[in-house]
């Protein structure tokens, strides 16, 4: 999966948990930033959603979903 298709994907289910727009959602959950698999064996990208505390928490709860799912990206 590459940072395009990862952030597609939790877009969309942003959209389907949540509703709200594409574009607040793309704003709030801001940034991919990607690791070396080497230092970050476990799970190599990383979200810092910048919204509010419903829209954080809404991020941070479909992000432990996904990353169970697709835990490194290239």
């Amino acid at each position: 999966m590459t940072v395009g298709e990862l952030e597609d994907l939790l877009l969309a289910s942003l959209l389907r948990r949540a509703g709200g727009t594409k574009r607040r959602w793309r704003l709030v959950l801001g940034p991919i930033t990607v690791y070396d698999p080497a230092t970050h064996p476990h799970c190599n990208w990383h979200v810092n959603p910048t919204g509010t505390a419903a829209e954080n928490d809404t991020i941070e709860r479909l992000l432990d979903d996904v990353r169970a799912r697709h835990p490194r990206i290239c």
